[in-house]
């Protein structure tokens, strides 16, 4: 593992990937699989499995091969302590099996099982890409009546007291012996992606805006396709993210692009049609909306990119 903050970071050519949601706001148990998309089977031998959870939360474990090599890294952690660990144990998911973990940003519905899952290791320390940002502990939405709706978030020291250890992620961190890369925080380059106009935080009693610079997201660079974006809620926008992850690898291909898009809400789906024209531009072979996407941008997603898209729920695998 190691941290590089210059452009044109050396990530290394993956000859294969997969992608299984841990956890997503939808579930449904007859989902048809296909060459790229598998979904969880119902029954194990003879045995049918328990059902598998959602929630309005995320959870992602990205498994990408190197070299003949398999790595695995989760990011995120749903919203509840029971969601996770309940999925992961359904899909058969060792967690000793994997080598690190990012968080996306420190929203409660991305940090919830954190403590089940880091605690349940049995061989640590293990490391978490962690933007200090995500400790902030006085986030709040901010209604246009006024009305506060706190946004709860990670508990301090709650990594090291689980026995792993905190890597700074406001810098790239390259993992899985730099098969994936962490993205630092994300420039929000473009005129249409505003975030989240609603989020503040309060500090020494005076209150601020709230960029959400935390908010990152994972990369791969699988050979012969092109880049894998996958982002936690995309408050940086998913359009900046994508542009973020060709400038610092330098490759322009984009294969893939999975995760939340924060399409949803007011403020959200007026940049839907501006961010399925960008899409267009970069026309990724593979597109998989999930968790705060919202069902509107899906669905014109889906019109749009009919070859490409894939609708996500917890339990599915694509192939890349």
């Amino acid at each position: 593992m190691t941290d590089k903050t210059q452009k044109n970071i050396n990530l290394k050519k993956a000859t294969g990937a997969a992608v299984t949601t841990i956890i997503d706001n939808y579930i449904d148990v007859f989902l048809p699989s296909s060459d790229r998309v598998e979904r969880s089977p119902l029954v194990k031998g003879n045995v049918r499995r328990p059902p598998l959870l959602a929630e309005h939360g995320f959870s992602i474990l990205v498994e990408v091969i190197g070299d003949d090599i398999s790595h695995r890294v989760l990011m995120d952690f749903g919203i509840s302590n029971i969601g996770v660990p309940h999925n992961l144990n359904v899909l058969d998911i060792d967690i000793d099996t994997i080598e690190a973990f990012v968080i996306s940003h420190g929203h409660h519905d991305h940090v919830g099982a954190i403590a089940e899952v880091l605690g349940g290791l049995s061989i640590k320390p293990r490391p978490v890409v962690v933007h200090p940002d995500v400790l902030i502990s006085t986030r709040f939405r901010k209604l246009p009546d006024g009305k506060k709706i706190p946004i709860p978030g990670l508990k301090k020291g709650i990594i090291e007291e689980t026995g792993n250890k905190v890597i700074d992620g406001r810098s790239p961190v390259l993992l899985a012996s730099d098969y994936l890369l962490a993205l630092g925080e994300i420039p929000r380059v473009n005129n249409f992606e505003k975030g989240m106009p609603s989020a503040y935080y309060e500090k020494d009693g005076e209150i601020y805006k709230d960029y959400i610079m935390d908010d990152k997201g994972i990369v791969l660079d699988v050979k012969g396709k092109g880049l894998v974006v996958i982002s936690g809620c995309g408050h940086s926008g998913i359009i900046n993210t994508i542009r973020h992850a060709q400038s610092i690898t330098g490759v322009d291909k984009i294969y893939c692009v999975m995760g939340g898009f924060h399409l949803i809400g007011n403020i959200g789906e007026t940049v839907i049609k501006r961010t399925i024209e960008e899409m267009e531009k970069i026309n990724p072979e593979v597109i998989v909306p999930c968790h705060c996407t919202g069902l509107k941008a899906a669905q014109e997603f889906e019109k749009v990119f009919p070859k490409a898209f894939v609708l996500n729920a917890s339990g599915t695998t694509i192939h890349l």
